[in-house]
């Protein structure tokens, strides 16, 4: 794997920095994108890719979707939308520690050049700031999702004394610890300061039941308990748990995140459940804003802004079905 991205990053250097490239020439048939993502098969960047050419549709230009899931495809796809004349490009790499060199062939063919998902980092290890990125800020989607269960838990009249925050933890993975950390700081900015923590070992629902039934057998003075986690599926196994201890669903409030299968047939079921509501992550921005940013910026010379984070939009029984067909819309 080293070797393969100190190839690629010597192949890009000798092509970007020897001179070989020219300016890239504009489209016969107008203004022309690429948007390479890294798991072409995965359903988020299909979902991407298919906002894109919505985006593509309603303002007049071509994308050209293009799946790198590795260093060698990622050059290889750079040097077809060179010779397809692309004049911007909405990339998701397959390693972010190849910046220099993606953001170097951008700069030597003039192709403007926006990063989503994950950020390019440059030599330093330091996050490229000259390329525009569009990214996700977990900390932000934890935020909603806690905010979200203390608004609930007081309209439920829940008292903070009595009320435990169960913290299904995946603290090895960075993004699941900024979710569910910003989760617990809305939580105690509310006055829900009774937090308690269940490290999972997995982050699937069986990992979270695991995880969640000891903590919650042992705190049997509790009446009432937010249920936290760094996807769907681990709330999902924390309400399973609290279940299975005969805790009423009324006496739950589960919020997760992602508005997975997982949440959809928990918040669809005719009885509700102690899953309250999930945080759903929208692929629209992610695909069509940044091919609507990329394609604006090769025809009128608009740069996006240089950050652009997104959070997400709350799930529940009432407005889940309206959310996911407007989300579906393309």
């Amino acid at each position: 794997m080293i070797s393969t991205r100190r190839a690629m990053l010597g192949t890009l250097a000798a092509t970007t920095l020897g001179g070989m490239l020219g300016g890239c020439s504009a489209a016969a048939d107008g203004v022309r994108i690429g948007f390479v993502v890294k798991m072409p098969q995965e359903q988020w960047f299909q979902d991407e890719w298919r906002f894109a050419r919505a985006a593509a549709r309603d303002l007049g230009f071509s994308v050209i979707e293009i799946g790198a899931e590795d260093g060698d495809r990622l050059l290889s796809a750079l040097w077809t939308l060179y010779a397809r004349y692309a004049g911007g490009l909405v990339i998701c790499t397959p390693d972010p520690r190849l910046g220099p060199a993606i953001a170097g062939f951008a700069a030597r063919t003039g192709m403007k050049l926006l990063s989503v998902d994950d950020r390019l980092i440059g030599a330093d290890g330091q996050p490229i700031e000259s390329v525009p990125h569009v990214g996700i800020s977990a900390t932000a989607i934890g935020e909603v999702a806690g905010r979200a269960a203390a608004a609930e838990a007081g309209r439920r009249g829940w008292s903070p004394a009595t009320t435990g925050v169960l913290r299904i933890a995946y603290d090895s993975l960075d993004t699941g610890c900024e979710r569910t950390a910003g989760a617990v700081g809305a939580l105690r900015a509310a006055g829900f300061a009774r937090v308690f923590d269940a490290p999972q070992r997995t982050t699937d629902t069986e990992g979270a039941f695991t995880a969640a039934a000891p903590v919650l057998t042992a705190h049997s003075d509790i009446d009432h308990w937010i249920i936290l986690g760094l996807n769907d599926e681990t709330v999902v196994g924390g309400v399973r748990a609290a279940e299975g201890l005969r805790l009423s669903p009324a006496a739950l409030i589960g919020i997760g995140i992602g508005g997975s299968e997982a949440a959809i047939a928990e918040l669809a079921k005719p009885i509700p459940t102690g899953f309250f509501a999930t945080v759903l992550l929208s692929a629209r921005r992610h695909g069509y804003d940044t091919a609507a940013a990329v394609a604006r910026w090769v025809r009128d010379g608009l740069a996006p802004p240089p950050l652009t984070l997104t959070s997400g939009v709350l799930l529940d029984r009432g407005n889940f079905r309206r959310i996911l067909a407007e989300e579906a819309m393309a």
